[in-house]
Parts: C-alpha cells; sequence; structure tokens
C-alpha cells in the first residue's frame, strides 16, 4: 500500500493512504541503507505492509526522492540534514515587524531553496503593524529581483486567500524564524486547524519555538504544508564556493563576464563584472553584501 509520510516520533511513522492514516515502523534492512539526510523523513512516498500477525504496519521500500530541502544538521560534525522530501516550493515567512526582518536571514534562505532546485516565495505577515506601504517598500528587493512576494496579515486576513491559493498546489513548506506567525498563518489558511500559537520573546523579541518538528498537514484543498521548526540558524548544504553566485538570481546577466571566468568569486578580483553591477547599483547592497557575508563566512562548510 502507497502512502505519505506525514510527521514521525520516535521512529514511528504516521503514513497516510487511501484507506486512512496508519502508524508504521521502519523495516530492519531499511535501516542498513545509506540515504542522505535521513532514511525516512516527512514527504517521503513509502510502501507499507501490514504485520503478521498484530496490528502493525512497516515500511517495506521508500520511493526516490524526486527534490528534497536539505540543510547542514547542527553540530560541528558536518552532516546533511533533510528538512522535507519530495516539496514542490518553499514559501519563506518573515514578520514586516515584531520581530523585525533579518533580511540576510531571508537570504539565507532562498540560497537555501535555490540550491535545492526549489521555487520559492516569500511571504511577509504582520503588515498591519507596519502598514502595506512600508512592507513593501521592506521586502521590494526580491521582488524587483523576480521573487513573489505575498503581504499577508494573519490578524486582518489580508492576502490570506493570495497564500491558500498558492499552498492548495503540490507540496509546500512554510518556513522561516520563530515567532513570525507561520503557525497563525496556516490557521487562517484553513480555519479550525488548531496548531498552537506563541507570543514573541520581550527579552530578545525572538519568537519562541511553537513547531517541535516537521510535519506535514493535508489541507481540505488538497495541498500538503510541511509546517517546520522556527530555524535561527541556516546551515548550507552542498554550496560550494564556486557555486555560490548561481543561487542569487541576480547575478544571472554578469557571471561569466569576469575576467577571472572560472575562479572568480566575486568579492575581490580585479575586473569583475558582478561586483562592477553592485558598485552601479544594479545589484542591491544588501543582497550583495548578504552573498559576500556568506562568501566569507563558514556557511558552506559540509559540501
Amino acid at each position: 500500500m502507497t502512502g505519505i509520510v506525514l510527521r514521525s516520533s520516535g521512529g514511528v511513522y504516521e503514513v497516510e493512504t487511501a484507506e486512512g492514516v496508519h502508524e508504521a515502523l521502519l523495516r530492519g534492512r531499511l535501516k542498513l541503507e545509506s540515504r542522505v539526510g535521513d532514511r525516512v523523513v516527512v514527504g517521503d512516498r513509502v510502501e507499507i505492509e501490514a504485520a503478521t500477525p498484530g496490528p502493525a504496519w512497516t515500511i517495506e521500500h521508500v520511493d526516490e526522492r524526486h527534490s528534497a530541502l536539505v540543510r547542514r544538521a547542527p553540530g560541528k560534525a558536518p552532516k546533511a540534514k533533510v528538512i522535507v522530501a519530495n516539496l514542490h516550493r518553499v514559501v519563506v515567512v518573515f514578520a514586516s515587524a515584531d520581530p523585525e526582518p533579518h533580511l540576510r536571514m531571508l537570504d539565507r534562505f532562498l540560497v537555501l531553496a535555490e540550491s535545492s532546485d526549489l521555487d520559492a516565495v516569500v511571504v511577509a505577515n504582520k503588515i498591519d503593524l507596519l502598514g502595506q506601504a512600508a512592507a513593501r517598500a521592506r521586502f521590494h528587493v526580491y521582488e524587483e529581483i523576480g521573487y513573489r512576494v505575498v503581504f499577508t496579515s494573519a490578524k486582518t486576513g489580508l492576502g490570506v486567500g493570495e497564500l491558500r491559493e498558492i499552498l492548495c498546489e503540490g507540496i509546500s513548506t512554510l518556513t522561516g524564524p520563530s515567532g513570525v506567525g507561520k503557525s497563525s498563518l496556516l490557521n487562517a489558511v484553513q480555519p479550525g486547524l488548531g496548531l498552537r500559537v506563541s507570543a514573541v520573546s520581550e527579552r530578545v523579541r525572538k519568537g519562541r519555538h511553537t513547531t517541535v518538528t516537521a510535519e506535514l498537514i493535508h489541507l481540505e484543498c488538497g495541498g500538503y504544508v510541511a509546517d517546520t521548526p522556527g530555524l535561527r540558524e541556516i546551515g548550507l548544504w552542498g554550496v560550494d564556493l564556486d557555486e555560490l553566485g548561481l543561487y542569487f538570481p541576480e547575478f544571472e546577466p554578469y557571471l561569466g563576464h569576469c575576467r577571472y571566468r572560472n575562479s572568480c568569486t566575486h568579492s575581490h578580483e580585479p575586473g569583475c563584472s558582478v561586483r562592477a553591477a553592485a558598485e552601479r547599483g544594479e545589484i542591491a547592497e544588501s543582497r550583495f553584501d548578504s552573498y559576500l557575508r556568506l562568501v566569507h563566512g563558514d556557511d558552506l562548510d559540509g559540501a
């Protein structure tokens, strides 16, 4: 019987099939297989069979993933962690205010999506706290690049219909920092969902985690949404320094025109077409700064 993994806990997987949701254990031989990140994650398509004797089910086979959102696992050891499998898009949620948007962090989420070859949508939530004009000014650079930006307020309902339309197709992951209103938005997209919502910590103005582990939610409209834990850090996995510019879409017209075409890091080399474009204002200063911080930072380990 074929199904999709909705969530897991303690080695027990909830698998949705045409006949309903079953709890299943991973078959012994599958535990020995080598697989990037995790053997079975939310979004995996699996084959399950009823174990005999008894009511338990076992996962007999895991289908090949057609896509995956992969990040570097926390800790010093270089290790991949698959957050969600078989995605169609990444929906990155940031607050317009409270907490203040950390746009360099947003840039890293977008690199994470681009490097996983996934479409990305930016959601600017809580615009009721700032006003639509001010919110648009904060996120305008992403619209100029070509990303779809949806302006929402879980409180007033503004933009919720547009977000619902996006989430009703295929599998999306709703990700972003803690406290930006991801669970509130999902509750607005599908009233009655009842996801737990937490306030923003007054001491550090950072959201407290309300989602502890990733889980796949089957919406009434037909789509699936992976509700993921709020991420305080985004460790990039499998991104080489010489490939990083490929994951900034606005660099594309200038790539291949640098003096050192095959080895330019766009950070210090003479005759760099990308850096020249940034100096002319054709690439946003904030985005180029994010790129340079990644180039000189330690987020590229584990490639």
